[in-house]
């Protein structure tokens, strides 16, 4: 493009308005591929639609007030179905496969899709010949739906002949995923606002997908997505790749409209209502209920931080560290079926999601909000780094991380803590937790020496009455046995860290204990 410069202009008036000019043609093009027109598509303009939004009101986009779709119950969007045939690139001899979810019931936020193929975004309009309706629901007006509730993308993910699900966006900015042979568990979500203050939690959406078509042999589909709410916008990335552990690489470049003191950057949801900590307070055959057992810090100091999950009496917020994680996920440790006997929902087969960091993030803190249930259907765990001083209005904000649906990394390592249990003793208001560390030879060898292992323990609160430890035969585990005497406290926090030789060993063990 040729701008032409007046001599009447000043050299700064005239590099301001070429800027401005290229800004507008910006513009333009990431309206167009916004609209879905065939216009070529360049994902940095994702960007650039996202930064414009922001300087302008939100607007949210939902079903009309009046809609038929909003009056659907439970059962009545069951009776919609996605008929599988006519599943994106199904014909095309592709691994992946792209199913849709239809607009109503709790999904009245429709979204707008894309397919980009040979460098082209074109728009893919909503359409009720794909989806197979009860005799008893009412005729669907393409119009009134407004566009897509979201989709799931299938793949030979657990055998090569057949496309399973194995990642779905549905719902505001959640997203969920999974490993090879595992079931879906906890959730991920593009952004969390205000999850903890006043004024209540806000939920941005993703509000418009763009999604490439892949290659006959991809082994990776990418996904670009449009963040928007009253606070803010934002720019999203996703390179994903299925497998053993589903890998999911993110870019998220965020624009706030407003200051924003609270903001949760790759957060996490997860579901936790008993275990053995706990179990003596629900009257359930089985022996815990959990999509997630535990919240792991990998410091970059090189200290591990495991903290047994819990379901509080009344709202937690716990805050870790101002050091800067290398990697942070809510886990499912427990991967026995006999730990939980549920034939149905089989916890033993969630996957665990871990998050590492692929640049620096500045300083921030990893925050765990732990909120009281008793029902298995509520999500009522929540986990996100959150930055020192929030998101100012006006600058963007780059963040780039990678996901881990799977079993934990570095499952076989010594010293992660396998089991927290928790319970009375006899003639006392005391309270013994017993602690199981994983097997390591290190133990093992330094056994014979009793002063060989430290163990290092803390209360905020309350006293810690008498440590002991074992080497359990049976499972080749480590032990240690721990009374606590709460007084005349409710809440305390306490702190188990082991050295052998003078040399840390293992996962620290955090937990906070409430009358």
């Amino acid at each position: 493009m040729k701008n032409r410069c007046w001599h009447r202009l000043s050299l700064t008036a005239c590099l301001l308005l070429c800027q401005l000019m290229l800004s507008q043609q910006s513009i333009a093009q990431a309206s167009a591929i916004s609209e879905g027109d065939g216009s070529m598509f360049d994902s940095s303009l994702i960007e650039t639609l996202a930064k414009d939004l922001a300087q302008r009101p939100f607007e949210p986009a939902e079903l009309a007030p009046n809609s038929p779709l909003r009056k659907l119950d439970y059962d009545d969007y069951r009776r919609i179905v996605f008929n599988p045939e006519a599943a994106i690139w199904r014909d095309q001899n592709s691994p992946f496969q792209l199913q849709l979810f239809h607009p109503g019931f709790l999904h009245t936020n429709p979204v707008r899709l894309n397919l980009v193929g040979e460098g082209q975004a074109k728009a893919l309009p909503f359409s009720p010949q794909v989806f197979d309706y009860h005799e008893d629901l009412p005729v669907i007006d393409p119009v009134d739906a407004g566009g897509y509730a979201g989709f799931r993308i299938h793949y030979p993910i657990n055998t090569p002949t057949r496309h399973e699900e194995f990642l779905v966006f549905l719902g505001a900015s959640y997203f969920r995923g999974v490993g090879k042979d595992q079931f879906y568990g906890l959730s991920a979500r593009g952004l969390a606002v205000n999850t903890v203050g006043a004024g209540g939690e806000e939920f941005p959406h993703f509000t418009e997908f763009w999604i490439e078509t892949p290659a006959h042999n991809a082994t990776h589909i990418i996904i670009h997505a449009l963040l928007d709410s009253a606070s803010l916008t934002g720019a999203y990335h996703f390179r994903v790749q299925p497998g053993d552990a589903t890998r999911v690489d993110v870019e998220a470049t965020l624009f706030p409209r407003r200051d924003l003191e609270r903001v949760g950057i790759a957060p996490l949801t997860s579901m936790f209502i008993f275990d053995a900590t706990n179990q003596i307070t629900f009257d359930d055959f089985r022996s815990a209920v959990h999509d997630s057992d535990g919240l792991k810090i990998q410091q970059a100091n090189g200290e591990t931080i495991w903290r047994p999950l819990a379901n509080p009496s009344q709202l937690q917020v716990s805050s870790f560290g101002k050091a800067k994680p290398t990697g942070f996920g809510l886990l499912q440790r427990h991967r026995e079926f006999s730990q939980y006997q549920d034939a149905e929902a089989r916890y033993d087969k969630r996957a665990s999601l871990w998050i590492e960091p692929q640049e620096d993030w500045g300083e921030g803190e990893v925050v765990l909000v732990e909120i009281p249930s008793q029902e298995e259907i509520n999500d009522n765990i929540v986990a996100f780094w959150q930055p020192t001083g929030g998101l100012k209005a006006g600058e963007s904000h780059r963040y780039a991380y990678t996901m881990r649906w799977g079993n934990e990394p570095g499952a076989t390592l010594a010293g992660r803590v396998l089991e927290t249990a928790v319970g009375a003793v006899n003639g006392s208001d005391e309270r013994l937790f017993v602690i199981d560390f994983s097997n390591g030879d290190s133990i093992k060898d330094v056994m014979s020496d009793p002063n060989a292992v430290s163990i290092n323990m803390f209360s905020s609160a309350g006293e810690i009455t008498d440590v002991s430890s074992t080497l359990v035969d049976v499972t080749g585990n480590y032990r240690v046995y721990m009374k606590f005497d709460p007084v005349d406290v409710d809440l305390a926090e306490l702190r188990v860290a082991l050295e052998v030789n003078g040399n840390p060993w293992g996962e620290t063990w955090l937990y906070r204990w409430s009358r």
